[in-house]
């Protein structure tokens, strides 16, 4: 069993095409040797947002501070915010913005431990 707590995971700023201000931590991983799934989470800054992106997989999604938006596939940008969860399709394109100017939105997400 492991158990730790987000603030003593590293931080690592997210490199892919199209993310803007975007953080990313692993707390449980396949290193931890989780069968299934891996958690991370991404801290969105204040006015960053993830990539606009598809992938062959669901995901789920928590929001644990702050609010946002989710863009959908068809552009429609429906709000999140703190305690929302979200459950993304395999195959939907979607992108996470932070639209407030001073907090930053700090989301869990759960996918297959080999898309880590």
């Amino acid at each position: 069993m492991k158990i730790t707590s987000l603030d003593k995971v590293e931080k690592a700023k997210m490199m892919m095409d199209g993310a803007k201000d975007v953080w990313k931590q692993v707390p449980i991983s396949k290193a931890d040797g989780t069968p299934v799934l891996s958690v991370r989470a991404f801290t969105i800054m204040p006015g960053g947002h993830t990539p606009y992106h598809t992938h062959p997989f669901e995901h789920l999604n928590y929001v644990i501070e702050g609010e946002g938006v989710v863009v959908m596939e068809n552009g429609e940008e429906r709000p999140v915010k703190k305690g929302d969860f979200a459950l993304v399709l395999p195959g939907e394109k979607h992108q996470y913005k932070n639209r407030s100017p001073e907090n930053p939105m700090i989301m869990i997400c759960a996918v297959p431990k080999d898309y880590e």
